[in-house]
């Protein structure tokens, strides 16, 4: 007689074997799925002006965020070029328009550096400013971290 029994009323028909395999099943992939839910930053530290790196790192950004993970992005040196108007210059604009509304719907959280110029910012992001040491200390809570320099 399975343990699990004793909390799961048994029904006499085909099928009954299958309830108790199923629940098992259920719960093993929700225990999975928090353990795998994790913390997550990724910082863009590269001039989006020079390379495509910092929006390739937006777009990997918003794919964690699809997930289960709790992702923040630390935009660090001319990276916040990424959340305002000026795309002029931008490598990628492209593909940077076309994800930017996500990040902006899903209300994915960015961080910049307490001396960062905040003026030109679009308004839809939600963007919070902190200093290097509170930065390091988001870096360090963190299970993961992305860095794209």
């Amino acid at each position: 007689v399975s343990p699990l029994n004793r909390w799961i009323p048994v029904f006499h028909c085909q099928a009954s074997w299958c309830f108790p395999a199923l629940l098992m099943a259920v719960t093993a992939f929700w225990r999975l799925r928090e353990q795998m839910s994790k913390r997550v930053a990724v910082v863009i530290a590269e001039d989006p002006t020079k390379t495509h790196r910092p929006v390739e790192a937006l777009r990997i950004a918003l794919g964690l965020c699809a997930g289960d993970h709790q992702t923040t992005i630390v935009l660090l040196g001319r990276a916040p070029l990424l959340l305002t108007d000026d795309t002029d210059d931008i490598v990628d604009v492209d593909i940077l328009e076309k994800y930017r509304p996500s990040l902006a719907q899903l209300g994915v959280p960015f961080v910049l550096e307490s001396g960062a110029a905040t003026d030109a910012l679009l308004e839809e992001f939600s963007v919070t400013k902190k200093s290097a040491d509170e930065i390091r200390s988001l870096l360090e809570s963190c299970d993961r971290t992305l860095v794209f320099s």
